[in-house]
C-alpha cells in the first residue's frame, strides 16, 4: 500500500468540506484542507451568514411598520452601524471553524492547490499525497463580458459597503439581486434591478415571485425586464448603465449579480484528465469524478439539486460516512428546501405547484392572512400552495410570507418521510406558534 501523506485531502475549506471533515478527522483519518482564502468559504465569510445578519434590521423595520398605532415611531437603518455589526459577528467566523478543524485532528494548508497527478496536489511547489482527494472549491460571481465590466462590483463588495450609495443598479434577478435590492431599499438606496429577461427567480412558483415584484415595486425599487444591458461608463462619480435600445440610467454604484460560475480553473483539472461543464464537474452517484478516487462535493459539482448550502451541508456529511467506511450507498437526496430572504420571503420545497398540477396532485392553497395567527402583527400579505398526492401524503409547499422559511423548515418532516393523516397527529406543536399555524393546513 502507497504511504500517503493524507487519507483525504479536501480542496476548499467551505460547507462541501468542513461539515464532513471534522467527524472524518475525528474518526482517525488522517485529512489534510487546503484553502487559498477564509475558511469557511462563501457562505459563512461572505454569502448567507453576512446576508441575514444586514437583513435582521429589515424584518424589524417591516414589522414596526406594520404595527404602527400599537408602536409609535420610525425605524431607520443606520447603514455603518449595521456593517460594523456584521462584521463583528462574521470576522470572528474562519477561526472558529479552523479551530473546529484542527481540534479534530485535520492539517490545514494555506495556498493555492494543483493538482499534478491523481493522488498529488502541489502547493506553492511543495506536494502532499492523498488516497483519496475531495474536490470543494465552490462557486465565484460571474462578471458580465461587456464594456466597462470593471465598474461592476459583486456581492462581497456590496456587504463591505462603509457608506450605502445613493442609487444603485443591479444587473441580474436572481438569489443575490433580489435580496440585496430589498436590504439596499429598506436602507434606503434608490433601486433599479436590470433583468435579463421576462421572470425573476425562475426555480420559484412564479404567481409569487410576481406578487413579491409588484410589493417591492410598491416601495419603490424600479424593475426594467427584458433589459439587455450592454455596457457600463464611468462620468466623474457616477456611472451610466446602457441597456435597451440606446436606454441609460445613471447610478452611483452597479452591482452585476448575474449569477455565480464554478471554480474549476488553473487547478491542474485537466492535468488528471477530469471531466468539467460550465457547470461544474459531473459525479456519479457516489460523488466521483471520472478519476475513481477524486471525488467532488458541493456547489462545485454539475447537479440537478440547488447549489446551496444545506444541499454542501449533505453532500460533506456523505462524504463522511463514504469515506470513513460506515456506507458504501450512493447518495439519496432529500427533498431539498430554498429560500429567498426577501420581505416578505419566498420559499419552497418539494413538488412545485407546476409539476403538482402536471401529475394531478391535489393543489390547496391558503390566503395566510385569514389565519388569526397572522394577523397578530398585522400580516396582510401571504400565500402558499400545499400539494398532496392521492393519499394525501404532502409532497411539496411554496410560500411568500413573511415567515416562509420557518414554514417550509417546519413542514420538511411530512415532505422527507412521507408522513400520513395519522403521523401527523402524533406531532402536538407548541402553541400558538408558526408550527402550530401551519400544520393546522395540513390535518
Amino acid at each position: 500500500m502507497t504511504d500517503y501523506n493524507f487519507d483525504v485531502l479536501y480542496l476548499g475549506a467551505g460547507h462541501g468540506t468542513f461539515d464532513g471533515a471534522i467527524p472524518l478527522a475525528a474518526a482517525g483519518k488522517k485529512v489534510g484542507i487546503i484553502e487559498s482564502g477564509l475558511i469557511g468559504g462563501t457562505c459563512p465569510n461572505r454569502g448567507c451568514n453576512a446576508k441575514i445578519t444586514l437583513d435582521v434590521p429589515v424584518a424589524l423595520q417591516r414589522t414596526v411598520e406594520r404595527m404602527q398605532g400599537v408602536v409609535s415611531g420610525d425605524l431607520k437603518i443606520n447603514w455603518p452601524a449595521l456593517i460594523a455589526q456584521k462584521n463583528a459577528v462574521i470576522e470572528p467566523l474562519p477561526d472558529f471553524i479552523e479551530g473546529l478543524l484542527t481540534d479534530a485532528g485535520a492539517k490545514l494548508i494555506h495556498g493555492h492547490g494543483q493538482l499534478t497527478d491523481a493522488h498529488t496536489v502541489t502547493v506553492d511547489g511543495n506536494p502532499y499525497t492523498a488516497d483519496k482527494i475531495v474536490i470543494a472549491t465552490g462557486l465565484r460571481p460571474n462578471h458580465l463580458d461587456i464594456p466597462g465590466t470593471e465598474f461592476g462590483h459583486d456581492s462581497t463588495d456590496f456587504m463591505a459597503l462603509d457608506q450605502l450609495p445613493a442609487r444603485i443598479g443591479i444587473i441580474g434577478s436572481g438569489y443575490i439581486s433580489m435580496e440585496f435590492a430589498t436590504i439596499a431599499q429598506a436602507a434606503g438606496a434608490e433601486v433599479t434591478v436590470f433583468m435579463h429577461g421576462d421572470k425573476a427567480l425562475r426555480r420559484f412558483h412564479q404567481p409569487f415571485v410576481e406578487q413579491l415584484i409588484a410589493l417591492m415595486t410598491k416601495r419603490g425599487i424600479t424593475f426594467i425586464r427584458n433589459a439587455g444591458v450592454s455596457a457600463f461608463t464611468k462620468s466623474g462619480n457616477t456611472y451610466t448603465v446602457e441597456y435597451g435600445d440606446n436606454d441609460s440610467k445613471t447610478v452611483d454604484w452597479i452591482l452585476d449579480a448575474t449569477g455565480r460560475i464554478p471554480n474549476i480553473e488553473n487547478m491542474g483539472l485537466e492535468t488528471v484528465g477530469i471531466t468539467t461543464t460550465k457547470h461544474g464537474i459531473p459525479v456519479n452517484d457516489h460523488l466521483q469524478t471520472n478519476v475513481a478516487n477524486i471525488y467532488a462535493s458541493g456547489d462545485v459539482v454539475d447537479k440537478a439539486q440547488p447549489k446551496l448550502t444545506p444541499t454542501a451541508i449533505f453532500e460533506s456529511h456523505y462524504l463522511f460516512e463514504l469515506l470513513s467506511g460506515k456506507t458504501d450507498a450512493a447518495i439519496a437526496y432529500p427533498a431539498i428546501p430554498s429560500t429567498v430572504y426577501t420581505s416578505p420571503r419566498l420559499a419552497q420545497v418539494g413538488v412545485s405547484p407546476e409539476d403538482g398540477a402536471a401529475a394531478g396532485h391535489q393543489l390547496v392553497e391558503n390566503h395566510l392572512p385569514n389565519d388569526w395567527y397572522r394577523q397578530i402583527d398585522r400580516q396582510t400579505q401571504g400565500e402558499n400552495v400545499l400539494v398532496f398526492d392521492a393519499e394525501h401524503h404532502l409532497v411539496g409547499a411554496s410560500e411568500i410570507s413573511e415567515q416562509a422559511e420557518n414554514v417550509i423548515n417546519s413542514l420538511l418532516p411530512a415532505v422527507v418521510f412521507g408522513l400520513d393523516q395519522d403521523q401527523m397527529w402524533q406531532l402536538v406543536h407548541i402553541f400558538p406558534s408558526i408550527d402550530a399555524a401551519t400544520w393546522g393546513q395540513l390535518k
